[in-house]
């Protein structure tokens, strides 16, 4: 509740938007960017007035992991259509063109804060989206349904538990 997203514009370029009222493609700045930020903000778009990157709703992350200043966009995905149930609900980190996140350990901090709970943490280079929680035996066994050895029968169940209503097989 503390945290404003300030003079920080990265989800008006990096993310898609496709609704009824607004869409504009991933990558491309909105129509309504200009240089002191969103040029109809009292009036924008619902899916403006609602959406807010994990930044400002994990209390845990770091100040410094502001999306502009840290060069990652944390976001909690929804995804209609999942291939697999850890793609339905899940936090996924998007590093952002040019960011040197992942050299200077602002990656490495921002994950090991998400990759806590029973909420799948995947994470995005710009080529390629890896699962980064949960780990790689527990995610092939949540979404397969084979038994799980002993060492993760709970860890695993935990995890059907949760992610059950997406389907094992996605």
């Amino acid at each position: 509740a503390d945290r404003s997203g300030g003079d920080c514009t990265v989800c008006c370029t990096i993310l898609k938007v496709d609704t009824p009222e607004f869409a504009k493609p991933a990558g491309t700045p909105c129509v309504h960017l200009c240089a002191q930020g969103c040029s109809i903000h009292a009036i924008r778009p619902r899916i403006c007035r609602t959406w807010f990157c994990a930044w400002r709703r994990v209390a845990a992350l770091p100040d410094a992991a502001r999306p502009d200043r840290c060069g990652l966009l944390v976001s909690v995905n929804f995804v209609p259509e999942p291939q697999n149930c850890l793609e339905g609900v899940s936090i996924h980190v998007r590093a952002l063109p040019g960011s040197k996140a992942i050299e200077n350990g602002m990656a490495a901090a921002v994950l090991d804060n998400l990759c806590q709970g029973l909420v799948p943490v995947w994470f995005s280079d710009g080529s390629k989206k890896m699962l980064m929680h949960p780990e790689d035996a527990v995610a092939r066994l949540v979404i397969s349904g084979d038994p799980a050895p002993i060492h993760l029968r709970d860890e695993v169940a935990a995890w059907r538990d949760q992610y059950g209503l997406f389907g094992s097989d996605g």
